[in-house]
């Protein structure tokens, strides 16, 4: 393990091999992922490119392109969230707010003199906000999913970086990196 200091930052790598390879689209990067879980690697060692704000704070440039990072140890990394995920999450959002405001509607409504009617129709008029409200911020979050993996595509493609142990994983990551259209596949000697 060593460390380098950056005016700001340090950064510490470690001994460990890493394959590193560039994608062009979401597919390709998804079935890349897949592909490798399904062989043995851990999601642990498996990473992205961390967001723009982040990467503007780590290494202060506006500007940036994948080929300038991918042997980069100060890159910030990202854990990959498929796209399931998101829309597990969007489902989440949308369908707690939902919850929420019924169950609020109907909290009011738990009276013995409130009728079915009447609290069905407190269920709607209660849910029914919220679970808009929910909807719009279930579409930001995966706007937002989106919008990162087309920032990194409009910078030259997805990063994405994978620890391996040995050379037999080595030569399995890159096939499989290659076999999904990865760019510029290769192996470092060190790891973030």
């Amino acid at each position: 393990m060593s460390t380098q200091d950056d005016h700001q930052h340090k950064t510490t790598v470690v001994n460990i091999p890493e394959a590193v390879g560039v994608f062009d689209n979401l597919e390709d990067l998804q079935s890349t992922f897949y592909d490798l879980r399904m062989v043995g690697f851990s999601r642990y060692d498996i990473s992205l490119l961390g967001n723009e704000e982040v990467l503007k704070e780590k290494l202060g440039q506006s500007y940036w392109r994948s080929e300038e990072l991918e042997d980069d140890p100060r890159a910030p990394r990202a854990a990959f969230v498929s796209e399931e995920a998101i829309g597990e999450l969007e489902g989440a959002i949308a369908g707690g707010f939902f919850f929420l405001g019924s169950y609020i509607a109907m909290a009011a409504m738990l009276t013995p003199a409130a009728t079915l009617a009447a609290s069905i129709a407190a269920i709607a008029i209660g849910g029914s906000p919220a679970a808009v409200i929910g909807t719009l911020l279930a579409r930001r979050v995966g706007q937002q999913h989106k919008d990162y993996y087309t920032n990194q595509i409009n910078h030259g493609g997805i990063l994405l970086w994978v620890r391996v142990k040995d050379k037999e994983r080595e030569e399995l990551a890159v096939k499989i990196m290659k076999g999904h259209s990865g760019r510029d596949v290769h192996v470092h000697d060190w790891s973030n």
